[in-house]
Formats: C-alpha cells, sequence, structure tokens
C-alpha cells in the first residue's frame, strides 16, 4: 500500500467528498487508483486517475505560506508525469 503526503491525503479527500455529491453511489469507474504530484511549466499538481481516465488534478498554490489545493474544472492537456 502506498503512503501518501499530505497533499496526496487532502486531495483525495476533496476529490471523495465532491464525488459523493455529485455521483452518488459511484462505481469503481470513479475511483482514484493513482494519486501523484508532479510539476510542469513551473507550477505543482495533485492528479487523481484510474486506469480508466484522469478523474480530478489540483493545483498546488503557497497562501501564507502554507500550501492550498485548488480544484481545476479544465487541466492542462499535456499534463503527464
Amino acid at each position: 500500500m502506498k503512503d501518501y503526503t499530505e497533499l496526496e491525503q487532502r486531495a483525495l479527500s476533496a476529490y471523495f467528498r465532491q464525488a459523493s455529491r455529485k455521483f452518488p453511489g459511484m462505481g469503481s469507474t470513479m475511483q482514484p487508483s493513482d494519486v501523484v504530484e508532479t510539476t510542469h511549466e513551473g507550477l505543482r499538481y495533485v492528479v487523481l486517475e484510474n486506469r480508466y481516465r484522469r478523474l480530478a488534478v489540483y493545483r498546488v498554490r503557497t497562501v501564507n505560506g502554507k500550501d492550498v489545493l485548488k480544484g481545476l474544472k479544465r487541466w492542462p492537456a499535456d499534463l503527464r508525469w
């Protein structure tokens, strides 16, 4: 089992809070199996995917010296890790 970083844990929590409201009774196609922190063009992201598709992308911003996640509705198309 993977040890998640604090940001990855927060991204998973945010995803499940949002997904439970949006997709009640969500099936296995909506469950993340891979959570990765990555950098793209100088910006930090946390990406949640499963084997079917990318489920959510969160941008990591620093506010008052603390890392804050911002859920993105549209993410960079070429975001890879």
